[in-house]
């Protein structure tokens, strides 16, 4: 709701984080970037980890991706779900999409795949039933821990003369 409520940076911010400077990834919470897609973490998440998989074309509904787009996109999530599940000890995780303010999409002009990883026990149900959320790791903190595990997903901050390479030359 934070999000929601909040005053927004001008333009979609799936759109344009991805075109700054590799010196911005960390403020940006960008973790790897591909040619049709990128990850990166959601600054509002329901557990430590929770990422977002964001195809670059600026699309709000999967039916408007390409067939290739599509598939570097899940491509992309198949990647990241498992490279989560390493960097955290994740017992499990979550894959979603929200098409739409309806169906719960904070940012419903541009279509992410979101990534959460769970643990039996887990107390993810806390924002639902008494808008808390437990967030035993700052979101920097988080980022400085998963970016390593990403770095061989795609570009990172640290490869900014590869940033356009196409994700079928890896």
């Amino acid at each position: 709701m934070a999000y929601i409520r909040g005053p927004k940076e001008p333009g979609c911010i799936f759109c344009n984080y991805p075109q700054e400077e590799p010196s911005r990834w960390r403020e940006r919470l960008l973790l790897c970037q591909r040619e049709d897609a990128y990850v990166m973490l959601n600054k509002y998440p329901f557990a430590a980890g929770h990422l977002m998989v964001v195809p670059r074309k600026h699309a709000s509904d999967l039916g408007e991706l390409s067939p290739s787009e599509h598939a570097a996109l899940w491509e992309l999530v198949r990647a990241a779900a498992s490279a989560l599940k390493v960097a955290v000890n994740a017992e499990g995780v979550n894959v979603g999409v929200n098409m739409g303010a309806a169906a719960g999409a904070g940012i419903a002009e541009h279509l992410h795949v979101h990534i959460v990883p769970r643990w039996r026990g887990d107390l993810n149900f806390m924002p639902v039933i008494a808008d808390v959320k437990v967030m035993p790791d700052h979101l920097d903190g988080t980022w400085q821990r998963l970016e390593p595990y990403f770095r061989p997903l795609g570009d990172a901050p640290e490869a900014p003369s590869v940033r356009r390479r196409s994700a079928r030359a890896r």
